[in-house]
């Protein structure tokens, strides 16, 4: 065995978070400009036996500042479950295995751009290419999954598919994802709050607040999946400024449907409303909410003045990135 990596990119949702874990559709597309990347390295080298200390399986998250063998892992642990899960998906014993798994991503955590999916998916490929076998993207995506019942308790599938796939996809829960064309790519700026979005809280709270008021609810996510819907219309015939113009009014059209789902903040209404007034085409939070990313919709000439408005109004970061 010989030293390998795998790497797995970040991601944002374009439309549709919170009500595509009720059955309406969600767009997504992979953020190639931030990566999780999983290096295996076997223990000893060729030819030498393990020390005591060298034997097992050592997971190194680096950007968590732990280093443990996988047998001692805390229950719930999702970095080990993705090594099990693949191990026992590769029909392979975890047992009688030398190598330390290290972890480096540039992906902030609890940000709405994927982390943890993206740590898994790096995890899986790369232990897939140390054994050298095949792995399909759905398969991938399966193991993911079962690790992101673990960090956001109910999720939708949408961030493992959109990483494993590695490309934009018009998703539905319970349905294969449809990869779908953009016919003109398009620019985002990403402006991170600074403030961790609570993925697991926030859907768990959407939740309650449906089981409380069902038919509202319900009017919100259906009125989401309509904006979805033809927003991928739009995307797949972009050709001319105003119909990035009308993309951009449906962003601003699901923002709001996601404040009264009440799942924004103080910080994400003054990035979004910077980025407006600075002149983007549209703007909304991305992911979870109450912290993490929002995104907007800009063009060559005001792509400057936006970026500035953003870290103006306190944006700790922002990441430039083209959908195409």
């Amino acid at each position: 065995m010989t030293r390998v990596s795998a790497s797995a990119p970040g991601k944002i949702i374009l439309l549709g978070e919170h009500a595509v874990v009720y059955g309406q559709p969600a767009l997504a597309a992979p953020v190639t400009q931030v990566q999780a990347t999983a290096t295996i390295d076997p223990h000893p080298q060729p030819g030498l036996r393990p020390s005591l200390r060298e034997r097992g399986v050592w997971i190194d998250a680096r950007t968590l500042k732990r280093r443990y063998r996988l047998d001692e892992a805390r229950a719930g642990d999702p970095l080990a479950a993705a090594i099990r899960l693949t191990f026992s998906s590769l029909q392979l014993p975890v047992t009688n295995h030398h190598f330390t798994l290290t972890l480096d991503s540039t992906i902030p955590i609890a940000s709405g751009l994927g982390s943890g999916a993206a740590v898994c998916t790096a995890i899986v490929r790369a232990l897939a290419n140390y054994f050298q076998f095949p792995i399909s993207n759905l398969q991938v995506s399966n193991i993911v999954f079962e690790t992101e019942k673990l960090l956001h308790g109910t999720p939708s599938g949408i961030d493992n598919t959109v990483i494993a796939y590695g490309q934009p996809v018009y998703f539905i829960k319970g349905q294969p994802p449809q990869p779908f064309t953009v016919a003109q790519p398009f620019h985002l700026l990403i402006a991170d709050t600074g403030l961790p979005g609570p993925t697991r809280i926030a859907v768990g709270d959407v939740r309650t607040a449906w089981q409380t008021e069902p038919e509202r609810f319900e009017a919100l996510f259906r009125a989401v999946g309509e904006i979805v819907r033809a927003a991928r219309e739009v995307i797949e015939t972009l050709k001319v400024s105003e119909t990035f113009r009308v993309l951009g009014d449906l962003m601003n059209r699901n923002h709001d449907l996601l404040r009264e789902m009440t799942v924004s903040c103080a910080e994400l209404e003054a990035l979004v409303a910077s980025a407006r007034r600075a002149g983007a085409l549209g703007a909304k939070l991305s992911g979870g909410g109450r912290g993490g990313n929002m995104i907007a919709l800009v063009a060559p000439e005001t792509e400057a003045a936006v970026r500035a408005a953003l870290g103006a109004a306190g944006a700790r970061r922002v990441i430039s990135t083209i959908i195409s």
